[in-house]
C-alpha cells in the first residue's frame, strides 16, 4: 500500500481514539471512513466493543468500494455499506465520520431535528433524522441520502451531517479532519441546547427559542452591515 494509505491508516486510528475519550462514540459501534483514490480505508467490526477505539493502524482496512478487502487484520463492519454508499453518491466527499456521540444522542432517540444554536454550527442548518432501518440493510443508506439530498453545496465545501433516528450522527465530508471537527460542533450544540432547559419555562423547547433568538440577532447584524 502507499504512504498515503498508511498515512491515513494511522490517522483514522487517532481519530477514533479521540471521539472515543471525547464522548462523541462509545463501545456500542461507530465507524470512520476516508476515500483514498479509488479506494476505501474503514474501521473494522468491533472497534469500539472488543478494542475500545485503541486501534493499530494495520487493524484499518482497505477496501474498494463494493467491500472486497485489499488489507487490513479485521472483518468488514456490517454497516460499511452506508459508508460506501455515501462516499460512492458524492465523489467530491472525502470522509464519513460515524459516531454515537452522547448528547447528540438524546436527538436521536427523541426522533427530534436539531437547530443550530451557536455560531459554530450556522453554516449546517438544522440537523435532520433520517427514518429507521437496520445498520446491516440497505434500507439505512438509502434513508441517509434522502436527508442529505439538497445539501451538496455543504458537501463540496466543508461537510452535511444527518442523524439517524436511534442510531448516531452520520458526517459526510470533505476530508477526515473536517468530519471529526463537525461530529464535535454539533454535539457541542447538541448539550447547550440540552443545559439550556433550565433557562426556559416548562413546555417550551429550548432548540428552538434559542434558533429564533439566534436567527434575530444574525438578521439585525446582516441589516446593521450590508454587503
Amino acid at each position: 500500500m502507499s504512504l498515503l494509505h498508511a498515512e491515513t491508516r494511522e490517522r483514522i486510528t487517532e481519530i477514533g481514539r479521540l471521539m472515543f475519550d471525547r464522548n462523541l462514540t462509545d463501545t456500542a459501534g461507530g465507524n470512520i471512513s476516508v476515500r483514498v483514490g479509488d479506494q476505501v480505508c474503514i474501521t473494522p467490526r468491533y472497534a469500539g466493543s472488543k478494542f475500545q477505539w485503541r486501534l493499530k493502524p494495520d487493524q484499518v482496512l482497505v477496501t474498494d468500494f463494493e467491500g472486497n478487502k485489499f488489507e487490513g487484520n479485521g472483518e468488514i463492519s456490517r454497516e460499511a455499506k452506508v459508508h460506501y454508499a455515501l462516499l460512492k453518491a458524492y465523489p467530491e466527499s472525502g470522509s464519513v465520520v460515524h459516531g454515537h456521540a452522547q448528547n447528540i444522542m438524546v436527538f436521536c432517540a427523541a426522533n427530534m431535528p436539531m437547530p443550530p444554536v451557536i455560531e459554530a454550527t450556522q453554516k449546517y442548518g438544522v440537523i435532520k433524522v433520517g427514518k429507521y432501518a437496520t445498520a446491516h440493510s440497505g434500507g439505512l443508506a438509502e434513508y441517509l441520502l434522502e436527508e442529505f439530498a439538497g445539501q451538496e453545496a455543504r458537501i463540496k465545501t466543508s461537510a452535511a451531517a444527518v442523524m439517524a433516528v436511534y442510531h448516531g450522527l452520520f458526517v459526510l465530508a470533505v476530508d477526515l479532519n473536517t468530519g471529526f471537527d463537525v461530529t464535535e460542533r454539533l454535539d457541542r450544540n447538541a448539550q447547550i441546547i440540552l443545559q439550556a432547559r433550565s433557562l426556559f419555562p416548562a413546555n417550551t423547547n429550548p432548540g428552538s427559542e434559542m434558533s429564533q433568538a439566534c436567527a434575530k440577532t444574525i438578521a439585525e447584524f446582516k441589516a446593521m452591515n450590508p454587503a
